[in-house]
């Protein structure tokens, strides 16, 4: 299963998530989240990564045009959209995208089944709240192509990996305060969630 880790704000939590194992880093570019971080100082993060990380930008409310040119500015090489967008929106966008499914009930899961997508639980804040979705939402669901994130912890993952997802995406789970990672929460999450 892949692990993403999301809200990366310094370049200590970064090489800590892939010297663990991370497949997939998380940027926040939306200036609300206390994970917030700048293009400028994703860059510095980003052109110190080893080769084969995925970097994934995560915009909220913003337009082609901003998003292309961040992900560009960054070396991006997935833009996570995390507000409500059409498939001709996201095939507009100049690099691979990722929706992002704010679930308020099971059919909602469903949506974007032709694409990758992360499927999160519905809060009013975007992200990051460590709310966690009902499993049986996805219970005889074909979850190949989903990505779980929402209230994960290296204690409750190995729940969602008898399901079958794609993924798994964490933030808050593996913090020891909001916007800094706590080095045995990674290793313990990664553990777990590439266990066989």
């Amino acid at each position: 299963m892949r692990v993403k880790i999301c809200g990366i704000t310094n370049l200590k939590d970064a090489l800590e998530a892939v010297k663990c194992g991370a497949d997939a880093l998380g940027f926040v570019f939306y200036n609300q989240s206390p994970r917030y971080i700048t293009p400028a100082d994703a860059k510095r993060i980003i052109d110190k990564l080893p080769p084969f990380v995925e970097r994934v930008g995560l915009f909220v409310d913003e337009g082609i045009e901003t998003i292309d040119t961040v992900c560009k500015y960054c070396d991006i090489s997935r833009a996570q959209i995390h507000f409500d967008v059409d498939e001709e929106s996201l095939d507009a966008i100049g690099l691979p995208t990722l929706p992002v499914v704010r679930a308020k009930c099971a059919k909602d899961v469903l949506k974007f089944q032709n694409r990758y997508r992360l499927i999160d639980a519905y809060t009013e804040a975007y992200g990051g709240a460590g709310v966690r979705l009902n499993l049986e939402w996805f219970e005889g669901v074909d979850c190949s192509k989903m990505i779980l994130a929402g209230g994960l912890t290296p204690q409750n993952v190995l729940e969602a990996k008898a399901l079958g997802f794609y993924g798994v995406d964490v933030s808050s789970g593996v913090e020891s305060i909001k916007g800094k990672k706590d080095a045995s929460k990674l290793k313990a999450f990664l553990a777990n969630a590439k266990s066989l």
